[in-house]
């Protein structure tokens, strides 16, 4: 009897699907410390200056580290990764559309501000990989639930 397929949730099967996923966990872990470093500094020491775009600059931090901890976990957390990839998108759009239409509520960069320009665009991109990324490790589980549910002949 063959041995069970495991689910991408395993370390094993995570492994398996491979480079691009653990680029993709490093490069979100990056940016959040990034995100995360920038905002405490900015609310600490700037706030009064433009206090909306501080908070939105620690919103995003909390964002991109949800979503490297999804990223890195997989499993049951690849539905909460879709949703903070949905929101970092969201966020890096109408941030950057904000910043470039009322630049005065955004005087300094923020992660989000500007499309992500201060970090090379990266905010802009990486949300489309992330939920590229889970699309295919959910392909990859349902692939691995029916070969393990489907009846083998003794």
């Amino acid at each position: 009897m063959p041995e069970p397929r495991p689910t991408p949730s395993s370390p094993a099967d995570r492994r398996a699907l491979g480079g691009p996923g653990v680029l993709l966990v490093v490069v979100y872990g990056v940016l959040a410390l990034a995100a995360t470093g920038r905002s405490v500094l900015q609310i600490g020491e700037y706030f009064s200056r433009a206090p909306l775009a501080y908070v939105l600059s620690a919103v995003a931090a909390v964002v991109y580290v949800l979503a490297t901890w999804c990223l890195a976990r997989g499993g049951p957390w690849v539905r909460v990764g879709i949703v903070a990839c949905a929101v970092e998108l969201v966020g890096v759009v109408v941030v950057g559309l904000a910043s470039l239409l009322v630049p005065s509520a955004f005087p300094d960069k923020t992660v989000w501000s500007h499309f992500g320009q201060g970090y090379g665009f990266v905010p802009l991109v990486l949300p489309v990989l992330g939920l590229l990324w889970f699309r295919r490790v959910e392909r990859a589980a349902a692939g691995a639930t029916v070969e393990t549910t489907a009846p083998t002949a003794d």
